[in-house]
């Protein structure tokens, strides 16, 4: 597999893991929501699973980068990033929101 090959498959992998880490906090915000703190904090910690796997190609390929193996920029990777920055949000999010049902219960 060529290196833009290996950037693609690797920006997918981000992208399909962060993904349904999102759908994953946006879910757990709904259960917080509808007051079910205990389902809210399992759909948090199976999207942290997510997240952290997206999160960690992310870092592989900053490693490639700073060792020397160029990275080339493309939308694809700007997308990548973009969503792995979005799913940080909504996490961020969803730990507010569920933090907010327990004091309200």
């Amino acid at each position: 597999m060529d290196e833009m090959d290996q950037t693609q498959v690797a920006c997918f992998e981000i992208i399909s893991n962060v993904g349904m880490a999102r759908s994953c906090y946006i879910e757990a915000i709904d259960a917080a929501n509808a007051g079910d703190i205990e389902g809210a904090q399992g759909k948090l910690e199976e999207g942290q699973q997510y997240f952290l796997a997206g999160h960690a190609k992310h870092g592989e390929m900053i490693s490639r980068e700073a060792s020397g193996d160029h990275v080339e920029p493309s939308i694809i990777l700007i997308h990548a990033e973009d969503q792995l920055m979005s799913a940080e949000t909504f996490k961020i999010l969803a730990e507010k929101f569920i933090d907010l049902a327990k004091r309200l219960a």
